[in-house]
Protein backbone atom coordinates (compact mmCIF):
# COMPACT_ATOMS: atom_id res chain seq x y z
CA UNK A 1 0.00 0.00 0.00
CA UNK A 2 1.48 3.78 -0.99
CA UNK A 3 1.07 5.69 1.59
CA UNK A 4 1.79 9.58 0.95
CA UNK A 5 4.70 10.99 2.74
CA UNK A 6 3.46 12.96 6.53
CA UNK A 7 2.66 12.69 9.63
CA UNK A 8 -0.78 11.42 11.50
CA UNK A 9 -1.42 12.51 14.67
CA UNK A 10 -4.02 10.53 17.16
CA UNK A 11 -5.94 11.91 20.01
CA UNK A 12 -7.30 9.96 23.08
CA UNK A 13 -9.14 11.58 25.38
CA UNK A 14 -9.64 10.59 28.79
CA UNK A 15 -12.12 11.88 31.42
CA UNK A 16 -9.02 13.93 33.30
CA UNK A 17 -6.09 13.20 30.69
CA UNK A 18 -5.38 13.71 26.77
CA UNK A 19 -2.90 11.29 25.20
CA UNK A 20 -1.48 12.52 21.84
CA UNK A 21 1.17 10.78 19.37
CA UNK A 22 2.54 11.26 16.47
CA UNK A 23 3.72 9.03 13.72
CA UNK A 24 5.75 8.87 10.23
CA UNK A 25 3.53 8.03 7.56
CA UNK A 26 6.14 6.79 5.05
CA UNK A 27 5.42 6.40 0.68
CA UNK A 28 7.66 3.21 1.32
CA UNK A 29 6.48 1.51 3.74
CA UNK A 30 2.95 0.49 5.76
CA UNK A 31 5.37 0.70 9.29
CA UNK A 32 4.92 4.18 11.15
CA UNK A 33 7.49 5.19 13.58
CA UNK A 34 6.64 7.02 16.41
CA UNK A 35 8.05 10.70 16.80
CA UNK A 36 6.49 11.65 19.65
CA UNK A 37 4.10 10.91 22.54
CA UNK A 38 2.13 13.72 24.32
CA UNK A 39 0.16 13.53 27.90
CA UNK A 40 -1.63 15.51 30.37
CA UNK A 41 -2.57 13.62 33.31
CA UNK A 42 -5.13 15.07 36.17
CA UNK A 43 -6.45 17.46 34.56
CA UNK A 44 -8.87 19.85 36.85
CA UNK A 45 -6.56 18.74 39.29
CA UNK A 46 -4.31 21.43 40.98
CA UNK A 47 -1.57 19.89 39.89
CA UNK A 48 -1.61 18.46 36.02
CA UNK A 49 1.44 16.65 34.64
CA UNK A 50 2.83 17.50 30.84
CA UNK A 51 4.93 14.63 29.44
CA UNK A 52 6.89 14.32 26.46
CA UNK A 53 8.49 11.26 25.18
CA UNK A 54 10.31 10.46 22.18
CA UNK A 55 11.33 6.85 21.39
CA UNK A 56 13.76 5.91 24.56
CA UNK A 57 13.74 9.26 26.26
CA UNK A 58 11.81 11.45 28.09
CA UNK A 59 11.81 14.93 27.18
CA UNK A 60 9.83 16.91 29.59
CA UNK A 61 8.12 15.99 32.71
CA UNK A 62 6.50 19.44 33.68
CA UNK A 63 3.82 20.10 36.59
CA UNK A 64 1.24 22.85 35.77
CA UNK A 65 -2.33 23.61 36.04
CA UNK A 66 -4.48 22.63 33.02
CA UNK A 67 -8.09 23.65 34.66
CA UNK A 68 -10.20 21.83 31.75
CA UNK A 69 -9.63 19.98 28.30
CA UNK A 70 -9.53 23.15 26.08
CA UNK A 71 -6.54 24.74 28.24
CA UNK A 72 -5.49 21.27 27.88
CA UNK A 73 -6.50 20.65 23.97
CA UNK A 74 -4.25 24.21 23.33
CA UNK A 75 -1.29 23.64 25.61
CA UNK A 76 -0.60 20.40 23.36
CA UNK A 77 -1.17 21.86 20.02
CA UNK A 78 1.52 24.57 20.94
CA UNK A 79 3.84 22.39 21.87
CA UNK A 80 3.25 19.59 19.10
CA UNK A 81 4.52 22.09 16.79
CA UNK A 82 7.84 22.45 18.86
CA UNK A 83 8.53 18.69 18.13
CA UNK A 84 6.47 18.03 14.48
CA UNK A 85 6.44 20.24 11.33
CA UNK A 86 2.23 21.43 11.48
CA UNK A 87 1.96 21.56 7.44
CA UNK A 88 3.37 17.79 7.44
CA UNK A 89 0.10 16.55 9.06
CA UNK A 90 -2.04 14.95 6.99
CA UNK A 91 -4.50 13.36 9.19
CA UNK A 92 -6.00 13.64 12.56
CA UNK A 93 -7.06 10.41 14.06
CA UNK A 94 -9.37 10.91 17.51
CA UNK A 95 -10.77 8.06 19.93
CA UNK A 96 -14.32 8.31 20.43
CA UNK A 97 -15.52 5.98 22.99
CA UNK A 98 -19.41 5.60 21.91
CA UNK A 99 -20.75 5.42 18.43
CA UNK A 100 -24.17 4.73 19.33
CA UNK A 101 -26.18 2.41 16.50
CA UNK A 102 -24.83 4.61 13.67
CA UNK A 103 -21.11 4.68 13.89
CA UNK A 104 -18.62 1.61 13.28
CA UNK A 105 -16.45 2.51 10.37
CA UNK A 106 -13.85 5.41 10.85
CA UNK A 107 -15.77 8.70 9.98
CA UNK A 108 -14.60 11.76 8.89
CA UNK A 109 -15.47 14.40 12.15
CA UNK A 110 -17.69 16.94 9.09
CA UNK A 111 -19.92 13.97 8.56
CA UNK A 112 -21.08 13.86 12.20
CA UNK A 113 -23.92 15.94 12.61
CA UNK A 114 -25.43 18.46 15.62
CA UNK A 115 -27.76 15.62 16.21
CA UNK A 116 -25.66 12.84 16.32
CA UNK A 117 -23.08 14.54 18.30
CA UNK A 118 -25.98 15.27 20.29
CA UNK A 119 -26.91 11.94 21.08
CA UNK A 120 -23.45 10.86 21.26
CA UNK A 121 -22.64 13.32 23.82
CA UNK A 122 -25.79 11.41 26.16
CA UNK A 123 -24.68 8.49 25.51
CA UNK A 124 -21.01 9.31 26.61
CA UNK A 125 -21.08 12.31 28.89
CA UNK A 126 -18.02 11.52 30.72
CA UNK A 127 -15.71 11.45 27.33
CA UNK A 128 -17.60 12.81 24.23
CA UNK A 129 -17.66 16.62 25.31
CA UNK A 130 -14.03 16.68 26.01
CA UNK A 131 -13.23 14.70 22.94
CA UNK A 132 -15.20 17.37 20.71
CA UNK A 133 -12.96 20.34 22.53
CA UNK A 134 -9.71 18.51 21.21
CA UNK A 135 -11.31 18.19 17.77
CA UNK A 136 -12.37 21.65 17.92
CA UNK A 137 -8.73 22.73 18.25
CA UNK A 138 -6.75 20.32 15.87
CA UNK A 139 -9.23 21.41 13.69
CA UNK A 140 -8.18 24.79 14.12
CA UNK A 141 -4.30 24.49 14.43
CA UNK A 142 -4.01 22.14 11.57
CA UNK A 143 -6.76 23.36 9.03
CA UNK A 144 -5.22 21.63 6.19
CA UNK A 145 -5.55 18.18 7.92
CA UNK A 146 -8.22 15.38 7.30
CA UNK A 147 -10.22 15.02 11.02
CA UNK A 148 -11.11 11.20 11.46
CA UNK A 149 -13.35 9.82 14.10
CA UNK A 150 -12.33 5.85 15.39
CA UNK A 151 -14.66 4.44 17.06
CA UNK A 152 -14.18 2.43 20.76
CA UNK A 153 -17.26 0.42 19.87
CA UNK A 154 -16.68 -0.85 16.47
CA UNK A 155 -14.93 -3.63 17.34
CA UNK A 156 -18.45 -5.17 19.09
CA UNK A 157 -20.06 -4.13 16.15
CA UNK A 158 -20.74 -8.63 15.25
CA UNK A 159 -21.20 -8.97 18.55
CA UNK A 160 -23.85 -12.21 18.47
CA UNK A 161 -27.58 -11.04 18.66
CA UNK A 162 -28.19 -12.38 22.02
CA UNK A 163 -24.83 -10.84 23.56
CA UNK A 164 -26.48 -7.33 22.23
CA UNK A 165 -29.91 -7.44 23.48
CA UNK A 166 -30.93 -6.62 26.62
CA UNK A 167 -34.53 -7.72 28.26
CA UNK A 168 -36.93 -4.82 27.98
CA UNK A 169 -39.42 -4.79 25.50
CA UNK A 170 -37.82 -5.48 21.66
CA UNK A 171 -39.57 -1.65 20.25
CA UNK A 172 -36.27 -0.05 22.41
CA UNK A 173 -33.88 -2.26 20.85
CA UNK A 174 -35.04 -0.21 17.67
CA UNK A 175 -34.36 3.09 19.24
CA UNK A 176 -30.72 1.41 20.16
CA UNK A 177 -30.76 0.48 23.46
CA UNK A 178 -28.56 -2.46 23.22
CA UNK A 179 -25.16 -3.55 24.44
CA UNK A 180 -22.20 -2.17 22.67
CA UNK A 181 -18.82 -3.26 24.26
CA UNK A 182 -16.32 -0.37 24.83
CA UNK A 183 -12.06 -0.62 24.82
CA UNK A 184 -12.32 -1.74 21.30
CA UNK A 185 -9.42 -0.11 20.14
CA UNK A 186 -7.50 -1.66 23.19
CA UNK A 187 -8.66 -5.36 22.38
CA UNK A 188 -7.88 -4.63 18.34
CA UNK A 189 -3.95 -4.06 19.94
CA UNK A 190 -4.09 -6.64 22.22
CA UNK A 191 -5.11 -9.28 19.65
CA UNK A 192 -2.46 -8.11 17.19
CA UNK A 193 0.07 -8.17 19.34
CA UNK A 194 -0.97 -11.92 20.62
CA UNK A 195 -1.44 -13.23 16.81
CA UNK A 196 2.56 -11.84 16.55
CA UNK A 197 4.16 -13.63 19.98
CA UNK A 198 1.69 -16.60 20.48
CA UNK A 199 0.56 -17.70 16.37
CA UNK A 200 -3.09 -18.06 14.73
CA UNK A 201 -4.34 -20.96 16.57
CA UNK A 202 -3.76 -18.78 20.01
CA UNK A 203 -5.75 -16.09 19.12
CA UNK A 204 -8.54 -18.16 17.10
CA UNK A 205 -8.70 -20.29 20.51
CA UNK A 206 -11.06 -19.39 23.59
CA UNK A 207 -9.50 -16.00 24.79
CA UNK A 208 -10.63 -14.12 27.84
CA UNK A 209 -8.81 -10.41 27.62
CA UNK A 210 -8.99 -8.05 30.84
CA UNK A 211 -8.30 -4.64 30.29
CA UNK A 212 -8.15 -3.40 33.35
CA UNK A 213 -7.47 0.46 34.06
CA UNK A 214 -9.67 3.69 35.72
CA UNK A 215 -11.97 2.06 33.25
CA UNK A 216 -12.70 -1.76 33.20
CA UNK A 217 -13.96 -5.00 30.82
CA UNK A 218 -13.45 -8.23 30.16
CA UNK A 219 -14.37 -9.28 26.61
CA UNK A 220 -14.43 -12.91 25.16
CA UNK A 221 -13.80 -13.86 21.88
CA UNK A 222 -13.15 -16.42 19.54
CA UNK A 223 -11.63 -16.63 16.52
CA UNK A 224 -10.39 -13.44 17.39
CA UNK A 225 -13.61 -11.66 17.13
CA UNK A 226 -16.00 -10.84 20.50
CA UNK A 227 -18.61 -13.21 21.59
CA UNK A 228 -19.52 -11.40 24.73
CA UNK A 229 -18.23 -8.29 27.33
CA UNK A 230 -18.82 -6.79 30.51
CA UNK A 231 -19.81 -3.18 29.40
CA UNK A 232 -23.27 -2.58 27.93
CA UNK A 233 -25.01 0.10 26.40
CA UNK A 234 -22.94 2.68 28.07
CA UNK A 235 -18.64 2.87 29.91
CA UNK A 236 -20.80 3.40 32.80
CA UNK A 237 -21.91 -0.66 32.88
CA UNK A 238 -20.02 -3.77 33.97
CA UNK A 239 -17.42 -4.33 36.68
CA UNK A 240 -16.83 -1.71 39.13
CA UNK A 241 -14.04 0.80 37.99
CA UNK A 242 -12.05 4.06 39.04
CA UNK A 243 -15.33 5.82 39.74
CA UNK A 244 -18.02 4.21 38.19
CA UNK A 245 -19.99 1.79 39.82
CA UNK A 246 -20.48 -0.95 37.28
CA UNK A 247 -23.79 -2.38 36.74
CA UNK A 248 -26.47 -1.40 39.69
CA UNK A 249 -30.20 -2.03 40.27
CA UNK A 250 -32.54 0.41 38.34
CA UNK A 251 -34.08 0.96 41.37
CA UNK A 252 -31.52 2.53 43.18
CA UNK A 253 -31.92 5.92 41.73
CA UNK A 254 -35.94 5.78 42.60
CA UNK A 255 -34.89 4.83 45.72
CA UNK A 256 -32.77 7.82 46.39
CA UNK A 257 -34.77 10.43 44.75
CA UNK A 258 -37.14 9.56 47.59
CA UNK A 259 -35.07 9.63 50.04
CA UNK A 260 -32.90 12.48 49.44
CA UNK A 261 -34.44 14.24 46.71
CA UNK A 262 -31.64 13.11 44.54
CA UNK A 263 -32.04 14.69 40.95
CA UNK A 264 -31.38 12.76 37.97
CA UNK A 265 -28.21 15.14 37.00
CA UNK A 266 -26.70 14.38 40.57
CA UNK A 267 -27.34 10.16 39.91
CA UNK A 268 -25.70 10.23 36.78
CA UNK A 269 -22.56 12.16 38.17
CA UNK A 270 -22.36 9.80 41.31
CA UNK A 271 -22.55 6.71 38.92
CA UNK A 272 -20.06 8.01 36.79
CA UNK A 273 -17.66 10.20 39.18
CA UNK A 274 -18.20 9.68 42.24
CA UNK A 275 -18.24 5.93 43.02
CA UNK A 276 -16.66 2.61 42.21
CA UNK A 277 -13.17 2.33 44.09
CA UNK A 278 -13.85 6.12 45.12
CA UNK A 279 -16.87 5.61 46.52
CA UNK A 280 -16.68 2.63 48.37
CA UNK A 281 -12.92 3.02 49.78
CA UNK A 282 -14.60 6.79 50.41
CA UNK A 283 -10.80 8.03 49.90
CA UNK A 284 -9.50 7.68 46.29
CA UNK A 285 -10.06 5.88 42.78
CA UNK A 286 -6.19 5.11 42.31
CA UNK A 287 -5.53 1.55 42.31
CA UNK A 288 -1.77 2.07 43.27
CA UNK A 289 -3.11 4.58 46.46
CA UNK A 290 -5.56 1.96 47.53
CA UNK A 291 -3.19 -1.13 47.58
CA UNK A 292 -0.75 1.66 49.75
CA UNK A 293 -3.48 2.08 52.09
CA UNK A 294 -4.90 -1.71 52.25
CA UNK A 295 -3.19 -2.68 55.52
CA UNK A 296 -4.65 -0.22 57.30
CA UNK A 297 -7.76 1.27 56.07
CA UNK A 298 -10.79 -1.43 56.00
CA UNK A 299 -12.64 0.97 53.54
CA UNK A 300 -9.85 0.67 50.90
CA UNK A 301 -9.30 -2.94 51.24
CA UNK A 302 -12.94 -3.48 50.74
CA UNK A 303 -12.36 -1.45 47.79
CA UNK A 304 -9.96 -3.49 46.16
CA UNK A 305 -11.16 -6.77 47.18
CA UNK A 306 -15.18 -5.97 45.46
CA UNK A 307 -12.69 -5.15 42.29
CA UNK A 308 -11.02 -8.70 42.28
CA UNK A 309 -14.28 -10.52 43.17
CA UNK A 310 -16.04 -8.48 40.05
CA UNK A 311 -13.21 -9.54 37.21
CA UNK A 312 -13.09 -13.23 38.85
CA UNK A 313 -16.86 -13.67 38.29
CA UNK A 314 -16.97 -12.29 34.67
CA UNK A 315 -13.76 -14.77 34.11
CA UNK A 316 -15.71 -17.31 35.84
CA UNK A 317 -18.98 -16.17 33.79
CA UNK A 318 -17.07 -15.78 29.82
CA UNK A 319 -15.45 -19.12 30.19
CA UNK A 320 -18.62 -20.37 30.66
CA UNK A 321 -19.97 -18.39 27.58
CA UNK A 322 -17.02 -20.00 25.47
CA UNK A 323 -17.37 -23.12 26.95
CA UNK A 324 -13.93 -23.16 28.40
CA UNK A 325 -10.40 -20.89 28.64
CA UNK A 326 -7.55 -21.41 26.21
CA UNK A 327 -5.91 -17.90 27.11
CA UNK A 328 -6.33 -15.66 29.52
CA UNK A 329 -4.71 -11.66 28.67
CA UNK A 330 -4.28 -9.08 30.89
CA UNK A 331 -3.98 -5.51 30.23
CA UNK A 332 -4.80 -1.53 31.07
CA UNK A 333 -2.47 0.20 33.58
CA UNK A 334 -3.90 -2.29 36.50
CA UNK A 335 -3.59 -5.72 34.29
CA UNK A 336 -0.23 -4.62 32.91
CA UNK A 337 1.66 -2.99 36.20
CA UNK A 338 -0.04 -5.11 39.18
CA UNK A 339 1.64 -8.46 39.42
CA UNK A 340 -0.51 -8.25 43.22
CA UNK A 341 -3.56 -8.09 41.74
CA UNK A 342 -2.98 -10.79 38.91
CA UNK A 343 -2.32 -13.10 41.10
CA UNK A 344 -5.45 -12.60 43.61
CA UNK A 345 -7.61 -12.45 40.36
CA UNK A 346 -5.97 -15.55 39.21
CA UNK A 347 -6.49 -17.29 43.10
CA UNK A 348 -9.35 -19.82 43.32
CA UNK A 349 -9.74 -19.83 39.12
CA UNK A 350 -7.56 -22.90 39.31
CA UNK A 351 -10.82 -24.76 38.25
CA UNK A 352 -11.04 -23.40 35.38
CA UNK A 353 -6.79 -24.53 34.85
CA UNK A 354 -5.51 -21.55 35.29
CA UNK A 355 -2.38 -21.11 37.48
CA UNK A 356 0.36 -18.36 37.43
CA UNK A 357 4.10 -18.40 37.78
CA UNK A 358 5.11 -15.93 40.48
CA UNK A 359 8.29 -15.60 39.22
CA UNK A 360 7.61 -14.40 35.63
CA UNK A 361 4.17 -12.70 36.89
CA UNK A 362 6.83 -10.10 39.42
CA UNK A 363 8.70 -9.37 35.96
CA UNK A 364 5.74 -8.54 34.55
CA UNK A 365 6.37 -11.19 31.32
CA UNK A 366 4.70 -12.23 27.98
CA UNK A 367 3.46 -15.42 29.80
CA UNK A 368 3.18 -15.55 33.54
CA UNK A 369 1.19 -19.11 33.92
CA UNK A 370 3.05 -21.98 35.21
CA UNK A 371 4.18 -25.28 33.23
CA UNK A 372 1.38 -26.96 35.24
CA UNK A 373 -1.32 -24.39 33.96
CA UNK A 374 -3.66 -25.25 31.36
CA UNK A 375 -4.41 -21.92 30.28
CA UNK A 376 -1.94 -19.63 28.90
CA UNK A 377 -2.40 -16.68 31.24
CA UNK A 378 -0.40 -13.34 29.10
CA UNK A 379 0.43 -9.74 30.13
CA UNK A 380 0.39 -7.37 27.10
CA UNK A 381 0.55 -3.59 27.01
CA UNK A 382 -2.21 -2.25 24.41
CA UNK A 383 -1.61 0.71 22.20
CA UNK A 384 -4.84 2.22 21.10
CA UNK A 385 -2.31 5.00 19.14
CA UNK A 386 -1.34 2.86 16.62
CA UNK A 387 -4.66 1.30 15.98
CA UNK A 388 -6.23 4.62 15.36
CA UNK A 389 -2.86 5.71 13.29
CA UNK A 390 -3.08 2.45 10.77
CA UNK A 391 -7.02 3.05 10.69
CA UNK A 392 -6.75 7.02 9.80
CA UNK A 393 -3.69 5.94 7.25
CA UNK A 394 -6.09 3.03 5.16
CA UNK A 395 -8.82 5.09 5.14
CA UNK A 396 -6.71 8.10 3.55
CA UNK A 397 -5.50 5.70 1.05
CA UNK A 398 -8.86 4.45 0.17
CA UNK A 399 -10.44 7.78 0.03
CA UNK A 400 -7.94 9.07 -2.25
CA UNK A 401 -7.35 12.19 0.04
CA UNK A 402 -3.43 11.29 -0.38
Amino acid sequence: MTIKAGVIVTVNVGSSSIKVVAFTNSESSEVRTRLVDMSISNIGQPLSILQIMQPGELMQAEEMQVPDHMAGAQLITKRLADFVPMNEILAVGHRLVHGGVKYFDLTPINKISDADWHLLTRLDPEHTPSARQLITQFSQAIPSALQVACFDTAFFQDLPYIAKIVPIPKEYYKMGVRRYGFHGLSYISLLKTFREKAGETAVNGRVILAHLGSGVSVTATRFGKPIDTTMGFTPTSGTAMSTRTGDLDPHVFSFLRDQTHMSLEEFEQMVSFKSGLLGVSGVSGDMHTLLGMESKNDDAKAAIELFVRDIKKSIGALSATLGGIDSLIFSGGIGEQSSLLRTRICQSLEYLGIEINDATNRQNDFLISSKQSKVGIHVISTDEAQVIATQTAEFLNASGKV
